[in-house]
């Protein structure tokens, strides 16, 4: 494989600093979701810890980095599970977290951010708004500005799934421990803005190169999927899912020039597809996931028969819902 921005010896060294209490996260079979997909399928859970979504593995990096160099303070935008993610790992190290977010992020991401302590300024606009408002921020104020996916700690933070994934961590030089490949042949990852995609990816890569890596990115925000498709950035204007954890209209240049090196495929899927995942997660595994969990589920129900016969991992990514919009979305199925 061609050489990504990620390096795996840092990677095992993510997992020395990262809270126990974010690793290891359940790795099983979930034989009640086959008969409606029609394939085998494993779910990696990224949802029960204290911000319930997988971005607190890369903004435990970021923090710990911050704290022993002696700074302060830290902004990001987010779009409701980085904030609270870096709001975790920053109240633990005594720093100064801004989180910057739309108005029209999940009320419940919101509250959890204030709950966690981070000053949080809201902003007209979407994600892509956010953004460059927190760029402002942290050139007025001298301080870190973390761009999730851009900065390598996010994407080899989320990449110590793919270590456990393949059953390796924390001895990744030693090898995966299957005699003839793991068990699994493809992984879907949902699409944003990449770190999870390239982390997870350049791991499996790296490691177990037969296994099929693809992303999957709503109909309604394309744009990194477009921009893999093309292999070359595409912007959109807007975006138009509800699938809002992934929703952003303008591709980072080095997160595309990793994505093209580790994803085997990007595919688009329905809002009633993401809306029908959510529905079998709940109702035939028991799990309350936000829609961007949901994406590889979507992604089977769209194209059984490119996944019949096939054993298939989803990364379930987060379980941070509006508890009203999810209500309404079952009652609109």
């Amino acid at each position: 494989m061609q050489e990504t921005r990620l390096d795996i010896a840092r990677i095992r060294a993510a997992r020395q600093v990262i809270d126990p209490i974010f690793l290891d996260t359940p790795l099983y079979r979930c034989e009640a979701l086959e008969p409606g997909l029609g394939c085998k399928v494993s779910i990696k859970l990224e949802t029960a810890n204290p911000v319930r979504s997988f971005k607190a593995r890369g903004t435990e990096v970021v923090a710990s980095r911050l704290a022993e160099s002696g700074s302060q303070a830290v902004v990001c935008a987010s779009a409701g599970n980085l904030g609270q993610a870096l709001a975790w790992s920053g109240r633990g190290r005594g720093l100064d977290v801004t989180v910057v977010a739309s108005r029209s992020a999940p009320a419940a991401k919101l509250d959890r951010i204030r709950a966690l302590d981070a000053r949080l300024e809201l902003v007209d606009g979407d994600f892509d708004v956010a953004r460059e408002r927190a760029a402002a921020i942290a050139r007025d104020r001298g301080i870190r500005l973390l761009e999730d996916s851009l900065d390598i700690e996010t994407c080899e933070g989320a990449a110590t799934i793919g270590l456990e994934l393949l059953r390796t961590a924390p001895t990744f030089e030693s090898g995966p421990l299957f005699e003839s490949g793991p068990p699994f042949d493809t992984v879907l990852i949902a699409l944003g803005g990449g770190a999870l995609a390239t982390g997870v990816g350049h791991v499996v890569k790296a490691a177990a190169p037969d296994v099929e890596v693809i992303c999957v990115q709503p109909l309604g925000a394309p744009a990194m999927t477009h921009s893999w498709r093309l292999r070359r950035v595409v912007c959109t204007d807007s975006t138009d899912t509800i699938a809002d954890g992934v929703a952003a209209r303008r591709p980072i240049p080095a997160v595309l020039d990793d994505l093209l090196l580790v994803a085997d495929d990007a595919v688009l899927v329905q809002e009633t597809s993401i809306t029908a995942g959510m529905r079998m997660l709940h109702d035939d595994a028991g799990l309350v996931v936000e829609p961007s969990a949901a994406l590889g589920v979507a992604a089977v129900l769209e194209d059984r028969d490119r996944f019949a016969g096939r054993h298939v991992v989803t990364i379930v990514c987060g379980s941070n819902v509006d508890v009203d919009a999810y209500r309404s979305l079952f009652r609109a199925t």
